[in-house]
C-alpha cells in the first residue's frame, strides 16, 4: 500500500510541477492523439505536427520520469515547444510504467512503437523519411536501448538520437556523482536508486537480462547514429552521462556533447523556458539542421 501511495504522489507532483513551470508559455496546443500497437496492448501517443517538417526527420520522443512517473501530460509543453522550434513533427509515446509493469515492459513498448512509426512514417505528413529517437533521463535510456536493438531495416531510417542527462548505468557502478551530487537538486541519489529498484523489481543488476537496460555496458555502441548529448553538473547521473559520451566517441559515433555547469537534472523539460532551455534548444535545432 505504501508503495502505491508513494508512486501516486510522485506522479501527481511531477505532472503538477511541469504544468506550473510552463504555465506562461503560449504555444499552439494542437496535437493529434494516436494509438500504437504494443506488446501489452495499445500505447497512447500524441503527434505534434511541425511547421516545416517536409525536409526534416520525424522525432519519436520518450518521456523521462525514472520509468515510474511521467506521461504524455508531464512532457506535453516540452514536446509542443520542441516541434515548434525545430519544425519537426514529434510523436510522444506513453510507454508502460513500473511498478505496475516492471522491466522490460517500457523497453519492449518503445522498441515496438519505433518499429510501428517507421513502418507508417508516410502516414504522419511530410518528413524527409528519417527518424530521430529522443528522450530525457529514463526516456533517454529508452531511446538509446531502442537504437541498440533495432533491426537493420528500421535502424537504417534513424538519422540520430537526442539524449538529455541520460540514465545509462546502474547505481551499483558507484559513479562519483552519486555521492558528490546526492542532493541539492530535484533528482537525488536516493530517488534514483528507488527508480532503479522499482524498474528492475528484484532483477539482479549484474544479470544478462538487466544489462539490456544499461547502455554504458553495451558492446555494439558503434551501431548508434550521430548523438546530441546533454549532461549537467547538478545531477547524480552526471558522470555516467559524460562517460557515455566518451565511449560513443571511442566507438566512432559523432557526438555533439553539451555540458551545463550551472544546470540541474530536468532543466530541459521540467523547468520551463529558462535561459538554459533556450540555449540548449538553439543548439539542438542547429544540430537537427545538419543531420544527413
Amino acid at each position: 500500500m505504501w508503495q502505491k501511495i508513494k508512486v501516486w504522489g510522485f506522479r501527481k507532483y511531477y505532472r503538477f510541477s511541469s504544468a506550473r513551470e510552463w504555465r506562461e508559455l503560449a504555444v499552439d496546443p494542437t496535437y493529434n492523439p494516436l494509438q500504437i500497437p504494443g506488446p501489452g496492448g495499445p500505447l497512447q501517443a500524441r503527434m505534434y505536427r511541425g511547421g516545416s517538417s517536409a525536409d526534416k526527420p520525424l522525432i519519436v520522443y520518450f518521456h523521462g520520469g525514472g520509468w515510474v512517473i511521467g506521461d504524455l501530460l508531464s512532457h506535453h509543453p516540452f514536446c509542443q515547444t520542441l516541434s515548434q522550434k525545430s519544425g519537426c513533427t514529434v510523436i510522444s509515446v506513453d510507454y508502460r510504467l513500473a511498478p505496475e509493469h516492471p522491466f522490460p515492459a517500457a523497453a519492449d513498448d518503445c522498441l515496438a512503437a519505433t518499429r510501428w512509426v517507421a513502418d507508417h512514417i508516410g502516414d504522419f505528413g511530410p518528413t524527409n523519411g528519417r527518424l530521430v529517437l529522443a528522450g530525457d533521463s529514463a526516456g533517454a535510456n529508452l531511446a538509446t536501448c531502442t537504437c541498440l536493438e533495432l533491426d537493420p531495416g528500421t535502424r537504417a531510417l534513424v538519422a540520430g538520437e537526442i539524449v538529455k542527462y541520460p540514465v545509462v548505468d546502474h547505481y551499483s557502478s558507484s559513479h562519483p556523482s552519486y555521492i558528490e551530487r546526492a542532493s541539492g537538486q530535484l533528482l537525488t541519489s536516493k530517488v534514483m536508486r528507488w527508480f532503479w529498484d522499482t524498474y528492475l523489481a528484484g532483477l539482479a543488476p549484474d544479470s544478462a537480462a538487466a544489462r539490456r537496460a544499461m547502455p554504458l555496458h553495451a558492446t555494439n555502441l558503434a551501431t548508434l547514429p550521430p548523438t546530441f548529448l546533454v549532461t549537467v553538473e547538478y545531477d547524480p547521473l552526471r558522470d555516467e552521462g559524460i562517460a557515455y559520451g566518451q565511449r560513443l566517441t571511442e566507438a566512432g559515433v559523432a557526438v555533439d556533447h553539451h555540458h551545463y555547469e550551472n544546470a540541474s537534472h530536468g532543466f530541459a523539460c521540467s523547468e520551463g523556458p529558462t535561459e538554459h532551455f533556450n540555449t540548449v534548444m538553439a543548439a539542438l535545432t542547429a544540430w537537427l539542421q545538419q543531420l544527413d
